[in-house]
């Protein structure tokens, strides 16, 4: 067995927290995002932008375009933005493309790897909390304008409903009411769930509404994708709920999408405010 070999073996059975990014700190410091990327790429990253989430007593539903900018450039036209987090909760990625991904996947790896040694899940505040440590250990890069700001959303199984936490890029976390979105098509997409949203909404109707908001931050920031039907390619949408997260099919999406884009064809504007006619007939 090499020397490394032995040193990572030692590493794995040496008392410490639960956290595995304090164990990747210690072990591998060059494997964690904050430390992968140098200021030489700033100005060249691609960016996510829009997603929006609504919650309820049903759980949370979490919706994101496909498109990542790279300045005035369409950089990637079918990005995914919306993950599963774990079993019950959903993170949404906005700002630099690259870095977001790998925060959602130390995030992913944090929160398993913390059931595996403590035994039980964290709670949802416990992992609002845990990605907020994280952001904080991307600053550096933040400050060089390689920022990262995610939206987390899930269902409590202990208030036995949806939240929604946002962040700033110095690893801030807010607890949300309703609906929330993050990214350069957010002003619009808010305004747009401030007309649509319904505190008791099911979740067939809070996924519509959040295809409706993404569709208007289309319509307003040129960084957002609309549908684009000729590649079929549509927001990705999940949910989280009690019985777990699920996210939706491109067929699903595109049966919600369809109708959608054939009513703004004969009202651009989208729905008028307090009306059932933006539920999809699906």
């Amino acid at each position: 067995m090499s020397f490394e070999h032995r040193a990572l073996q030692v590493a794995f059975t040496a008392p410490r927290s639960a956290s595995f990014a304090e164990f990747l700190a210690t072990v591998a410091p060059t494997a964690l995002p904050s430390l992968r990327i140098g200021q030489d790429h700033a100005l060249q990253a691609p960016h996510g932008t829009t997603i929006v989430a609504l919650r309820g007593d049903f759980g949370a539903v979490m919706a994101g375009d496909r498109r990542a900018t790279m300045g005035n450039v369409i950089a990637q036209r079918d990005i995914e933005k919306v993950f599963p987090a774990d079993e019950h909760s959903l993170i949404g990625i906005a700002g630099t493309a690259g870095i977001a991904v790998e925060l959602v996947r130390l995030f992913q790896v944090e929160l398993e790897h913390y059931e595996k040694i403590e035994g039980v899940a964290l709670s949802l505040d416990g992992k609002a909390n845990r990605l907020a440590s994280l952001l904080r250990g991307n600053l550096g890069l933040a400050m060089q304008g390689l920022a990262v700001v995610p939206l987390f959303a899930g269902y409590d199984v202990d208030r036995q409903r949806g939240r929604i936490f946002s962040y700033d890029v110095t690893g801030g976390r807010y607890e949300e009411h309703d609906f929330y979105a993050v990214g350069s098509g957010s002003f619009f997409a808010r305004g747009s769930l401030k007309k649509l949203y319904r505190p008791d909404a099911d979740v067939d109707l809070a996924i519509d509404a959040a295809l409706e908001a993404l569709y208007d931050a289309a319509d307003d920031d040129s960084a957002t994708a609309g549908p684009d039907m000729a590649r079929r390619i549509f927001p990705i949408v999940g949910i989280a709920t009690g019985e777990g997260v699920r996210m939706l099919d491109s067929d699903e999406v595109e049966a919600r999408v369809a109708p959608l884009v054939a009513r703004r064809m004969i009202r651009p504007n989208g729905p008028f405010a307090g009306t059932s006619e933006g539920r999809s007939s699906s």
